[in-house]
């Protein structure tokens, strides 16, 4: 039986598969930044009342599973996630304190798919991903 949420007039479950990158591809998300990232998302999530069923981080790119109410709508969701992120990131690791204006951690766009009735398969892929990504063969230094 699958786990349902409610909201005063709805039941619901709805689930999406977001992956976003950072500017330009570039691999900036490891060391301290890597640590931190998965409890900001946490923490901007809970304040928009939505759940990160899943999630992982990889050098260029995010992967999560993200359950939102159906009075959200994803694109608002995710562009919260992703500014509010940016403006943490500018704060916490490149020193700025104001002025945030062009902060742009994060490319423009994002990929995002319906989870439906295959949420244990694309929470797998989710888990699997430092094992499924093909460009991490690329990344191992060879000597």
């Amino acid at each position: 039986m699958r786990d349902y949420k409610s909201l005063t007039h709805t039941r619901w479950d709805c689930k999406y598969h977001v992956v976003f990158i950072p500017k330009c591809r570039q691999k900036l998300i490891y060391g301290q930044l890597r640590k931190e990232l998965g409890t900001i998302f946490h923490e901007l999530a809970k304040r928009r009342k939505v759940e990160i069923v899943e999630g992982h981080l990889m050098v260029d790119h995010v992967h999560m599973c993200i359950s939102i109410p159906p009075k959200e709508a994803v694109c608002n969701v995710v562009g919260y996630l992703k500014g509010k992120s940016a403006i943490t990131i500018a704060r916490q690791f490149r020193g700025k304190q104001r002025n945030f204006r062009g902060e742009n951690f994060w490319a423009r766009g994002y990929f995002v798919s319906t989870v439906g009735l295959d949420e244990e398969m694309v929470i797998q892929y989710i888990k699997d991903q430092e094992k499924n990504d093909t460009h991490f063969e690329q990344m191992k230094f060879k000597m």
